[in-house]
């Protein structure tokens, strides 16, 4: 019976005034009872406070809903749970004949006292379906849009503060005197790496005079210096700048002019600029100037041999360069079909025609090619190969020289090399039967890096 009345009021509250009215009346001769003519406690408890909505004589009672009867009393929504319920199975697992479950004996309950909601739940999805189907054209929402809504109080949005206008949103706060001021330093970046490394190498052999064999002591020491500046943007730019500087002396008791000669004497100073054009090749610029410190004389003689500027090798280059930087090993490979290379004498001391020079002259201008190959390989952590391989031809004449420093590092300061130079040069006076000449030292000394 109760279940009649939800029903009933929901389709009263839902349908148009006329009609509610006139539900309102046929149902309240049946809620009267025959004997006292008094209203029945049914149509009390369900109906009076909707009855007094249309008459202004009667006391508008306090309608209390239970909220678990909420789908009843808000506007008509389709949800998805009636129809759910409807094409369930009611079937349930039955246990065996003779097969109890202990629990309902040893602990006996009453399940109404858990389950009521979801009996609730049976009864409205019932009445709901039945609306569905009889009075479509009153349902006003769906179960879907209202997920999608915000659930706001009205009474919370009262108490919220007005909207802030964006202006607002972008002034900045108030300084705090008390806070120290931030100096704030802004650094660019800088594409520049600069390096070098320093050694100071000795050897030293000695021979008595008398030595069955015969021969002469020798001392010698050979510093050398080498300093880098490098600039790469990480784009497309490279410009490689590199100053070599070694200077070597040596004591031979069989020169009678002097006590010491100089075996060893560079300056080499060499510039690279590229423009990247693939992943390991360069568009490149190179110079080269090369000379030397002091002046250098023959043995036994005041005859000067070579001196600063003369020779001095000045040399312009264009063309491609592969670079190839790993963790062991960096590679550099220059081709140039077009290089311009000036040799110069400065002094009428040294023997200009020795050099290539024509007598009387002071500059030789040659136009040629150029390949040129730089290397760096740690091979192990203690031993590091340095090689220059360069070649120039005018088409007439070949120059050609190959460097190699074997570096035995023992630790950070001391070190064993072994220098080896061999040098080709067929455009100068031949001194013995060939063009070929070759320079090896072993030392061992200081050497730093940085």
């Amino acid at each position: 019976m109760k279940s009649f009345y939800i029903l009933l009021l929901f389709t009263v509250v839902f349908s148009p005034t006329a009609i509610a009215q006139k539900h309102i009346k046929n149902v309240k001769p049946m809620l009267i009872t025959s004997s006292t003519d008094t209203i029945s406690p049914a149509y009390k408890h369900y109906f009076e406070g909707l009855d007094s909505l249309y008459n202004d004589s009667d006391y508008i009672n306090n309608i209390e809903l239970n909220p678990k009867y909420y789908k009843l009393f808000v506007p008509l929504t389709y949800y998805y749970s009636p129809i759910r319920q409807a094409f369930s199975s009611p079937w349930e697992f039955e246990s065996p004949e003779g097969i109890s479950n202990p629990i309902n004996e040893l602990l006996p309950i009453n399940k109404n006292l858990f389950n009521e909601t979801e009996r609730i739940n049976k009864f409205v999805n019932k009445a709901l379906l039945s609306i569905y189907l009889s009075h479509p054209t009153w349902v006003v929402n769906t179960e879907e849009a209202i997920s999608h809504k915000r659930v706001f109080q009205d009474r919370v949005a009262r108490r919220l503060p007005p909207k802030t206008p964006v202006i607002e949103l972008f002034r900045p706060d108030p300084v705090d005197e008390n806070v120290r001021r931030m100096h704030i330093r802004i650094r660019r970046p800088n594409f520049w790496l600069f390096g070098g490394n320093g050694s100071l190498q000795f050897t030293q052999n000695y021979i008595s005079d008398n030595w069955y064999k015969g021969g002469e002591s020798t001392n010698s020491v050979l510093s050398n210096l080498q300093l880098s500046a490098n600039y790469n943007d990480k784009e497309k730019i490279q410009f490689d700048n590199l100053l070599e500087a070694k200077l070597g002396f040596n004591t031979l008791s069989s020169d009678t002019v002097r006590k010491y000669r100089i075996n060893t004497d560079q300056l080499r100073i060499t510039s690279k600029l590229g423009i990247q054009a693939a992943s390991k090749w360069y568009y490149t610029i190179s110079t080269e100037f090369n000379t030397q410190f002091f002046r250098n004389y023959k043995s036994n003689s005041s005859q000067v041999v070579s001196a600063f500027m003369a020779p001095a090798n000045i040399m312009f280059s264009i063309g491609m360069d592969y670079k190839l930087n790993k963790k062991k090993i960096n590679l550099s490979v220059f081709l140039s079909p077009a290089t311009y290379n000036m040799r110069y004498v400065g002094t009428d001391k040294v023997d200009e025609t020795q050099f290539g020079l024509e007598e009387g002259r002071s500059f030789l201008h040659d136009f040629g090619s150029k390949f040129q190959t730089t290397m760096k390989w740690t091979v192990i952590p203690s031993v590091v190969w340095e090689s220059r391989l360069y070649y120039f031809s005018n088409y007439k004449k070949v120059e050609a020289e190959w460097e190699n420093t074997f570096n035995f590092v023992l630790n950070r300061y001391l070190s064993t090399k072994l220098f080896v130079h061999a040098r080709y040069d067929d455009g100068v006076t031949k001194t013995g039967d060939s063009y070929f000449q070759i320079q090896e030292l072993l030392s061992f000394g200081i050497n730093y890096k940085w």
